[in-house]
């Protein structure tokens, strides 16, 4: 099959979906659930209707624009302000504590499991797997019988912990092919270009980018068109410009979003950024059902002959013990009860952000001689697809219900 039939089927997927993603959520089914599945029916796996390869330029191409647009969109989010008051201190926690312990556990398992694995494969198993999906839960962030900080929390750290786990992926990547190349001593400087002009140059793009826009829009020069279109515009010129220098351009369009919000500061141009955000996140929820579609119809196809219960073993553990512990450790002396803490480390999904990494992994050093290591993420990606998605609805009831009984009466 080529590609375009592929892409007629995603975006009849998408219409027919959309369709029904109201009604959806009464039947405990999320998007992300119903795409990877329907690429499982329709993969070799099933009624082998189409085929599609991880490391063809299709994929890498899809998975590039999606995270780069994600990692924009997610980073323009973050209000500094919140962050440092006293009700994010869960938010700040769980990024500051929290998520390097997840990836120190993730590691430590995967030595004591997978002891014919390289050290930096491990580690890029760990890494990859750290970062948090809110999409996969949905109705948890929206759900008005869970309070506005855990949920505020919950969004917060998924929408930075994509961002600031890229930094040792991409260390990951380079050691891993240096390692296959035999060039083991340059990778390096090559590292250090990457993690210092990414992150310059896109915050530069976002600032003065946002200094023009809003400005433009103030004289009414700007269409509110052409506002909505920014997001694309700025993420990836910031990508652009920072691949061109030898930078990382995945770290410059995160740091193009920082940029953007800094940049519109002003506090009539609030609906500004909301106006460009809602956009960028309307993008980037079409660009993710297509990931989640091709995740079931191309990568489990392949990862499902490595899968045996040790690889099974570390997929569970990730998604309970090695999330659930540092969460647990990190909301220390917040005053958080145990079914908060309980909670908040369930709803930890591994989603988008693991999948699109594992694709620039694939891309970055191959898939050949990888496969086994490709094959725990996918395995712990989709186990979390599934788990997080039928359980979001009725554990926010049971939390609530739990939280009620615990709150004072007068």
């Amino acid at each position: 099959m080529h590609d375009h039939e592929v892409l007629i089927f995603l975006v009849l997927m998408i219409l027919l979906f959309g369709l029904v993603s109201k009604v959806s959520e009464r039947w405990l089914v999320t998007g992300p659930m119903v795409f990877m599945l329907v690429g499982v029916l329709v993969s070799p796996l099933g009624l082998d209707l189409f085929t599609m390869h991880t490391d063809t330029d299709t994929v890498k191409l899809i998975a590039e624009i999606t995270l780069i647009l994600i990692l924009f969109v997610d980073a323009s989010l973050i209000k500094l302000d919140v962050l440092r008051s006293a009700p994010s201190r869960i938010p700040a926690r769980l990024l500051g504590i929290g998520l390097p312990l997840t990836m120190l556990c993730g590691f430590a398992l995967g030595a004591l499991l997978f002891d014919g694995m390289t050290l930096w494969g491990i580690a890029l198993i760990a890494l990859i797997l750290s970062p948090t999906d809110a999409a996969l839960g949905q109705a948890v962030v929206k759900s008005e019988s869970v309070p506005s900080r855990i949920r505020q929390s919950i969004s917060v750290e998924s929408g930075l912990n994509d961002g600031i786990a890229l930094p040792p992926i991409l260390v990951c990547f380079a050691a891993l092919g240096a390692e296959s190349s035999g060039h083991e001593g340059a990778w390096l400087g090559f590292m250090l270009k990457q993690l210092t002009f990414g992150p310059l140059i896109g915050v530069l793009v976002g600032w003065i980018g946002g200094r023009l826009i809003e400005r433009a829009s103030q004289l009414g020069w700007m269409e509110s068109t052409f506002q909505r279109l920014a997001a694309f515009s700025l993420a990836l010129l910031a990508y652009a410009l920072a691949e061109a220098v030898e930078g990382n351009g995945f770290i410059a369009a995160f740091a193009a979003g920082i940029g953007l919000s800094l940049g519109i500061r002003d506090a009539g141009s609030h609906e500004l950024l909301e106006r460009i955000q809602e956009t960028g996140e309307a993008a980037g929820a079409l660009l993710l059902h297509g990931v989640f579609l091709l995740l079931g119809l191309a990568a489990i196809p392949i990862a499902v002959g490595y899968w045996g219960w040790t690889e099974l073993l570390y997929a569970v553990a990730s998604l309970t013990v090695i999330r659930m512990l540092p969460v647990a450790i990190s909301l220390i002396g917040t005053k958080s009860d145990v079914w908060t803490i309980l909670f908040i480390g369930w709803f930890g999904p591994r989603g988008i952000a693991s999948v699109l990494y594992l694709l620039l992994a694939i891309s970055a050093i191959g898939l050949a001689g990888h496969e086994h290591m490709f094959s725990i993420i996918v395995l712990t990606v989709t186990l979390s697809v599934l788990a997080h998605g039928v359980t979001a609805v009725p554990l926010c009831n049971r939390y609530a219900a739990k939280i009620q009984d615990l709150t004072p009466r007068s």
